[in-house]
């Protein structure tokens, strides 16, 4: 049996009619537009998420919006995964053979994408960014960065800013990544689709069955992190504070991952914790969404104690199902968390661990904290408030009316 597609409709009761009826008049002026996105991995980040989501949101309102992934050898990934970390602050030697093989393999991307063919082109992140030198334009061109820019590496930003300067937008997740360049910027945090698997209510039953199947038990309360396995996102550092936690609570530690397909490094770091693993410290390897599903409704606590996030997708998705989240005091993370009030925010091992603590002994605590995490979301971060940011960006373009046979007078 085939899958219901979720639409527009299905987030009236969610968001409330008059939403969607905006939406829905937003994005009649662009029927008849062309759309695709690229980037370099179909799972393993937040934008590979929010790219499956919104794809098929802009398709049920009548955009044809499709999505292709470039393809490297290790050896382009290995770069590419350099310079994600160079642009997130880190040191790269960035030498002529690493620039070469970056630009010839994006050369014969090109070769095997026919992007002319459409009026709208969305390129995310650095790995597929010099496409547009390889095409004539048949409309906009927009670069999306889903990592944190705050401070970038200057060596490599002053060899991809003239090639991010042909682009006729930049959508970067903050203001606080705004960057000195001559293309206009706009800035969209990240949403979250309610109705995916991951996302989606669950039945009492359903998530003991998962629980049960990976064997996580369930007799003390669990701490939980679910992220990829990324040094930016600190396993070791949650290994510790749980360590010093559990001096003074019991409880079961899950760290849930996986290795994005465009990150060769995510191999080295899960296996250097697995000689952590103990009776008390289930690290995983999976890529299962109902899994992460049950573990962040079932979780005491949800840990995202990240040392650099461009937005943190799975904040979100922990905060939609009631659970308080301990965050790493950085970038998008301090969007989400209101300190003290949805849930916590750390800079330190020793203060996630008084945080873990202190929400462990107090339910009551957790339940508020919960109730307001879930209602931070619904309000701020559901789907259709991206969508709606997409669709105000390509109805902004004056070059838009040309593709969608409306009279310019009429948008």
């Amino acid at each position: 049996m085939v899958g219901k597609i979720v639409q527009l409709e299905d987030y009236e009761k969610l968001v409330g009619a008059e939403t969607v009826d905006r939406i829905r008049e937003k994005a009649k002026r662009l029927q008849g537009l062309h759309v695709v996105n690229i980037n370099s991995t179909y799972y393993g980040g937040g934008g590979a998420e929010l790219l499956s989501s919104v794809s098929l949101m802009m398709n049920s309102v009548g955009i044809k919006t499709g999505w292709r992934i470039i393809q490297g050898p290790p050896d382009f990934f290995s770069i590419t995964k350099k310079m994600h970390n160079a642009l997130q602050g880190e040191e790269i030697n960035l030498s002529d053979r690493k620039m070469q093989i970056f630009e010839e393999v994006i050369h014969e991307n090109a070769i095997r994408n026919h992007l002319e063919s459409h009026n709208m082109v969305i390129i995310h992140d650095p790995q597929p960014l010099p496409m547009i030198n390889h095409y004539k334009k048949n409309g906009p061109w927009i670069w999306r960065c889903h990592i944190d820019l705050t401070s970038p590496n200057r060596e490599l930003w002053d060899y991809l800013a003239p090639t991010i300067e042909k682009y006729d937008a930049v959508i970067l997740g903050l203001k606080d990544y705004a960057q000195n360049i001559k293309t206009p910027q706009v800035f969209f945090m990240p949403a979250i689709d309610p109705f995916k698997i991951k996302n989606r209510d669950m039945r009492e039953e359903e998530i003991k069955e998962r629980l049960d199947h990976y064997e996580i038990p369930t007799d003390l309360p669990l701490v939980v992190q679910v992220s990829r396995f990324d040094r930016w996102k600190d396993p070791e550092g949650v290994i510790e504070a749980f360590k010093l936690a559990r001096k003074e609570v019991d409880a079961t530690l899950v760290l849930l991952g996986n290795v994005a397909t465009d990150d060769p490094e995510g191999p080295e770091v899960y296996e250097s914790l697995l000689e952590q693993r103990e009776e008390r410290i289930v690290i995983l390897s999976h890529q299962d969404s109902a899994l992460v599903n049950a573990l962040q409704r079932s979780a005491a606590v949800v840990l995202q104690k990240s040392i650099r996030e461009g937005f943190g997708l799975t904040v979100a998705e922990a905060m939609w199902k009631g659970t308080p989240v301990i965050g790493g005091n950085v970038g998008g993370i301090r969007y989400q968390i209101e300190d003290g009030v949805n849930g916590f925010l750390v800079s330190s091992a020793e203060e996630a661990a008084q945080r873990m603590v202190q929400l462990i002994k107090d339910k009551s605590l957790r339940d508020r904290m919960g109730q307001r995490a879930k209602a931070t979301v619904g309000k701020r971060f559901l789907l259709t408030r991206y969508l709606e940011q997409y669709l105000d960006l390509f109805n902004s373009f004056e070059t838009i009316y040309r593709f969608t046979g409306l009279p310019k007078e009429d948008r």
